[in-house]
């Protein structure tokens, strides 16, 4: 299924700013980043749970917001991408 992570992570402290670095580097291991705090990830339900737990981890939920957002069939789902950021297509074929 794909799964899209949004968040915002109050930065006003040095807590803050440590706990967006810890939340982006949580996604940027899972998925592609799409927008500075927007990243979809092509995940199983057991990995999705595995995400959702390593993020609530991170976040402080009396400063922070947490979105994800699971869409389980993509078929037919179009995303329409203007500007210069092209993201991967993970069904596409892989070229190395």
């Amino acid at each position: 299924m794909l799964i899209l992570v949004c968040y915002d992570v109050n930065t006003e402290t040095k807590d803050g700013r440590r706990r967006l670095r810890r939340v982006a580097r949580v996604c940027e291991s899972t998925g592609q980043r799409v927008q500075k705090s927007v990243f979809e990830c092509q995940l199983d339900l057991s990995r999705f749970e595995a995400l959702e737990r390593a993020l609530l981890k991170e976040i402080d939920p009396k400063q922070d917001c947490l979105r994800l957002y699971r869409i389980p069939e993509t078929r037919g789902f179009e995303v329409l991408e203007h500007g210069v950021f092209k993201a991967v297509d993970f069904d596409g074929p892989l070229v190395l």
